[in-house]
């Protein structure tokens, strides 16, 4: 596995220098440090350059917000220098590699080096394989006049526009779009988001496609270089014991006393003080960041005319709680801190933290996740494995895991508005049946506790399909 440093994976306990490759980057010839980190995988080998170049804005932040009028542009230069790094550690190494496999637009700039750099020709022979995770993000940048630009970069590199750029924007390079077109093949990471990208987006019906990007994914298709293979999770950890009420009140106290004393946290504190001592018979749970993909649903008006997330909090009243973790873009983090200043029923935790994540897997009733989109999404799964059954929008990797009214619950929309409606009443629904029906929901837990989607099968299927497809 290769990655950037980011100016501190280089000096994790065990790292070991191993040397340097040069590259020539922005008309100057650069020096990347290349060690070998310990990992948690025996038989993997983890190796981090480390350059300034690869410098974060800070500790634990991997990237640069450069603004609306600059957009991607420090994020695009750290990362065609990281491509640069990879093909020039790759071409010099004794044993190469049966196939390089890429994640998402920051991996793409290797395939700029081996197809067009007459230097790494000989990387021609290494089939490529490119992963998409987010179609969303795409890395566009200038072709040229402008620091962060693909001329700026590789001054003197020969390449085809149609190649590399963006399908929209002829003046731009389109890392995404790029690998799209160039390497052999391409995967994502559930099969229904394999499909759904291939079709146009459609805001006013709600519906995240292609992002543009829709007819190289078809042609990509039609060649039978697409697949989608859903992502794994682990089930081999320790079951732990589900935390009680006071228990989790106690976590959440302790995670509140550590984070720094803003208005979301004092607010979530005050709730927290006044909250029922006994569990109340409805513990909602969310947990994931606040972007448009995850949280813009929960702030849909229903045909009602009101926000989704008012509607549910209302319905619920004194016999349930949302408790939310998660932070993000400032425009949901704001909508959601006014949610909870209206409602004591909402507990939002602006942040995240493992230590609180894994106990509200293991605690919540009915686990929430209304994602527009889902190329995959983890958090479902997590949440399944500890018998909590989900609320779902039928997109991506959500349609692939949860089933409806066996492991969970699915809904589904013509409209974003139809679909806020339908967030509210599947929601509603699941907790009556709790309420009503106690058999049939222990049936659905266990469903969802006994729902396996494990990485053997899908590092079984990225072998047969990906690797030895070539």
């Amino acid at each position: 596995m290769l990655t950037p440093s980011y100016g501190h994976f280089h000096t994790l306990p065990g790292a070991r220098f191993l040397g340097s490759v040069g590259i020539d980057f922005r008309l100057a010839r650069e020096s990347v440090a290349v060690y070998e980190v310990p990992g948690s995988v025996d038989g993997v080998r983890n190796i981090v350059f480390d350059h300034k170049g690869f410098e974060s804005p800070g500790d634990s932040i991997i990237y640069s917000e450069d603004g609306p009028m600059r957009p991607f542009a420090s994020d695009a230069s750290k990362f065609a220098l990281f491509g640069a790094a990879a093909a020039a550690w790759i071409f010099q190494l004794e044993e190469q590699p049966d196939v390089v496999h890429l994640h998402d637009w920051h991996a793409a700039f290797y395939l700029l080096m081996r197809h067009y750099a007459k230097f790494y020709e000989p990387l021609c022979h290494i089939p490529t394989v490119f992963t998409i995770h987010n179609l969303s993000y795409q890395g566009v940048r200038p072709l040229k006049w402008d620091e962060s630009s693909l001329e700026a970069w590789f001054p003197g590199l020969e390449y085809l526009p149609q190649e590399v750029g963006d399908p929209q924007h002829a003046d731009c390079i389109n890392p995404m779009a790029m690998a799209i077109r160039l390497a052999d093949r391409i995967s994502t990471v559930s099969p229904t988001y394999a499909r759904e990208i291939c079709r146009p987006s459609d805001p006013q019906h709600g519906f995240v496609g292609g992002e543009g990007l829709e007819g190289l994914l078809r042609d990509a298709s039609d060649e039978g270089r697409l697949v989608g293979i859903l992502n794994g999770c682990y089930y081999n950890g320790p079951k732990g014991r589900r935390p009680g009420w006071q228990r989790l009140l106690g976590m959440i106290a302790e995670q509140l006393d550590a984070w720094p004393d803003t208005e979301a946290n004092r607010l979530a504190s005050r709730t927290l003080a006044s909250l029922p001592k006994r569990r109340p018979p409805y513990v909602m749970t969310s947990v994931g960041r606040l972007v448009s993909q995850k949280a813009s649903l929960f702030f849909e008006n229903t045909p009602d005319g009101v926000p989704a997330i008012d509607e549910i909090l209302n319905n619920v009243g004194r016999k349930g709680i949302l408790i939310l973790l998660g932070s993000g873009e400032y425009i949901y983090e704001y909508r959601m801190l006014e949610a909870a200043k209206h409602h004591d029923n909402l507990l939002f935790l602006r942040g995240y933290s493992e230590a609180l994540a894994d106990p509200l897997y293991r605690t919540g009733d009915l686990f929430l996740m209304p994602s527009s989109f889902e190329p995959c999404g983890i958090s479902q799964m997590l949440a399944m494995r500890s018998a909590q059954p989900c609320v779902v929008h039928a997109v991506g990797g959500l349609r692939d895991t949860v089933e409806h009214q066996r492991s969970g619950f699915v809904f589904d929309g013509d409209t974003t508005e139809e679909q806020a409606g339908r967030f509210v009443t599947e929601t509603l629904q699941a907790l009556a049946l709790k309420s009503n029906n106690h058999d049939e929901w222990q049936k659905i837990c266990i469903r969802a506790a006994n729902a396996r989607f494990s990485w053997s099968k899908s590092a079984r299927a990225t072998i047969e399909q990906l690797y030895e497809h070539h």
